[in-house]
């Protein structure tokens, strides 16, 4: 298409979106010849991989010899964290070792190790190709999970970063005993074993913590076990080197990605309408642990199979035309409109009640 053809008064949505489409995937192919070194992308892959946990591991154990303060191995590994959740993602897009099956599911265990907060990778497989195709719907289990369409208010601010929490609110909302059985089988299936010893240990470690500062403020310490006290100790190191940098880069990623998505009013299959940019300067603290996700997830809903290193390359290329053809940037008023691509009525503060997950 050339600039005439590509004005979108003259294009409908699909054509539009088939437009951002060329021209960002024209961008991927000179990226490529530019730097062949970006062909090899199974072992891009795997490096990237090998450095994510590797900065987990040597930060966890400076922390641990004393050699780094707790905040800054805290702030490094949700750093970390979050490129291997970018390399789920490709995995789960079958990006890295499409056909060699042991090293692809061995990724996809270690990227899930990395983050135990999270779901079954080889579910949620499942859960996020299905966002592609119903992005924006009630069907659209994986983001209405994280409160895509939920009103602002206490109950998202409290599920929005913790996975049990959500879990547990829907739960209490659902209306029958059947729905809410469902709902505690679904969890239990999809959470087990790592995302609940996880967030059990956060669980733990606040009420420890919460316990002690209430004694405190009373005059009456409590007296701990020595056996209690050994687990604590235990359960401190692990909030430091990988429980914590999870609560964190999940609430960032989760914020993030379900206000950048639009639900409950788009046009079925209308990408354009999917997802806008979000990135905003002040939102750069969050955006650095779940990897600029606002600034660069919405080019995946136009170019499906490209890893997420290209993606962050392709970002002033994508962003230019992606603007040209109508795609929104920094739509502020999704926070009050609960993310609905466009305000026709007061949007009730209605429960997410079908969502299973």
């Amino acid at each position: 298409m050339d600039g005439t053809s590509a004005s979108p008064q003259r294009l409908n949505a699909g054509q539009r979106s088939a437009h951002i489409r060329e021209v960002v995937l024209a961008r991927g192919v000179e990226l490529r010849k530019r730097y062949p070194i970006l062909n090899h992308q199974d072992a891009l892959g795997a490096g990237i991989l090998a450095f994510a946990l590797a900065g987990m591991i040597g930060s966890a154990a400076l922390y641990i010899s004393g050699h780094m303060a707790w905040w800054v191995c805290l702030l490094l590994n949700a750093f970390f964290a979050s490129l291997t959740h970018e390399l789920e993602h490709d995995l789960i897009h079958s990006m890295y070792f499409r056909k060699q099956r042991v090293p692809h599911n061995l990724m996809m265990g270690l990227v899930w190790l990395a983050r135990p907060s999270t779901i079954n990778p080889w579910i949620r497989r499942h859960l996020h190709l299905n966002h592609h195709k119903v992005s924006g719907t009630e069907s659209d289990m994986e983001e209405r999970a994280i409160t895509n369409g939920e009103p602002w208010g206490i109950a998202r601010l409290l599920m929005v970063g913790d996975n049990m929490m959500s879990a547990f609110i829907r739960l209490l909302r659902a209306k029958t005993l059947p729905h809410k059985l469902s709902i505690l089988k679904r969890v239990l299936k999809v959470y087990a074993p790592l995302a609940l010893l996880h967030w059990g240990a956060w669980y733990v470690f606040m009420g420890f913590h919460a316990a002690n500062g209430v004694a405190h403020l009373l005059g009456a310490p409590i007296e701990w076990s020595a056996t209690t006290l050994s687990a604590m100790h235990v359960i401190d190191i692990a909030v430091v080197v990988i429980i914590g940098p999870n609560v964190l880069r999940t609430f960032c990623l989760h914020f993030v990605s379900s206000n950048m998505h639009y639900y409950g009013d788009i046009e079925p299959g209308n990408v354009i309408q999917q997802t806008q940019v979000l990135n905003p300067w002040w939102m750069w603290p969050l955006q650095a642990f779940c990897f600029n996700f606002g600034s660069s997830h919405g080019i995946h809903h136009f170019v499906v199979k490209e890893p997420f290193y290209i993606r962050q390359m392709t970002v002033p290329v994508a962003h230019k035309v992606m603007r040209e053809m109508g795609v929104r940037f920094n739509d502020f008023g999704t926070f009050a409109r609960a993310n609905r691509f466009v305000r026709t009525e007061k949007v009730q503060d209605q429960p997410v009640a079908g969502v299973r997950v």
